[in-house]
């Protein structure tokens, strides 16, 4: 049985006295099967199609995946022509992603790092951080540090999509708990608002024959306005705001926070 110390919460809003739990290996080994299964991977094309519209970037630009994972939209892009560079602070999540790229015959630099502080100035015509990998850090300022090395690191007018749950959806689509099943493994999960909607607390306690993960771990939530600001005051000049990938309203029916940031010309 695997836990995060002392009352099983990792990181939250504004709480700078937590360790960084995201550095914890463990975790991201423990949950791989359930965040990277056959499913999400299949989705990359479709999402890759949506961005390369909503953003209009030129072919084979250099694109920056901060955050990326195991690599699955990484290598999407690499498959596609474009020079792709990934970053990411899970060395066993690079490992596999260098893996998947040797064995597709794909060309991919993959960077361990931390996002707070990892820049290549003015390198890329293109930044992505998909599938909620924002708002995990102790403070909103770490948050804002990020989104500043990722600015530096574009270019020109260039231009950075961040996919997250909003706030505003959270809210709409809230529930406290529910159980599944996925590749023979039951998971049942917990959820619980942080302060007046600053943060989401999940619980998952994945059982898999004989044993038993129970993580838990806290993400701040950002309205679409407040992503805004802190994109704004982190180096972007404009930042537009979408309810999917396709470019949707972000209204009462949106799926998703899609906020696309673009960089001083």
């Amino acid at each position: 049985m695997n836990t995060v110390p002392s009352d099983r919460e990792a990181g939250g809003p504004d709480r700078a006295d937590k360790a960084d739990w995201f550095s914890d290996e463990g975790f991201w080994t423990d949950y791989a099967p359930l965040l990277f299964d056959g499913d999400h991977w299949a989705e990359a094309p479709a999402v890759i199609d949506a961005l390369l519209r909503l953003t209009r970037v030129a072919p084979g630009s250099p694109v920056l995946d901060m955050c990326c994972g195991t690599g699955r939209h990484a290598l999407e892009f690499a498959s596609r022509g474009f020079r792709v560079t990934g970053v990411d602070i899970t060395g066993p999540y690079l490992d596999a992603a260098r893996d998947s790229a040797e064995a597709m015959g794909l060309s991919v630099e993959f960077i361990e790092a931390d996002a707070r502080s990892w820049s290549r100035p003015a390198a890329f015509g293109l930044a992505v951080n998909l599938f909620t990998s924002f708002g995990y850090f102790a403070t909103k300022a770490e948050d804002e540090q990020m989104l500043a090395r990722i600015a530096e690191s574009l270019a020109p007018g260039g231009a950075l999509v961040v996919e997250v749950v909003g706030k505003e959806t959270a809210a709409r689509d809230f529930i406290d708990g529910e159980w599944f099943e996925r590749d023979g493994r039951l998971v049942l999960t917990e959820f619980q608002v942080v302060g007046a909607w600053e943060g989401l607390r999940s619980r998952w306690i994945v059982v898999d024959g004989s044993r038993r993960v129970d993580r838990s771990w806290v993400q701040r939530l950002y309205s679409g306005t407040e992503l805004r600001e802190s994109m704004l005051r982190s180096g972007f000049a404009s930042v537009e705001l979408f309810g999917s990938y396709a470019g949707a309203p972000y209204d009462d029916k949106a799926e998703r926070l899609v906020a696309l940031g673009r960089t001083p010309a």
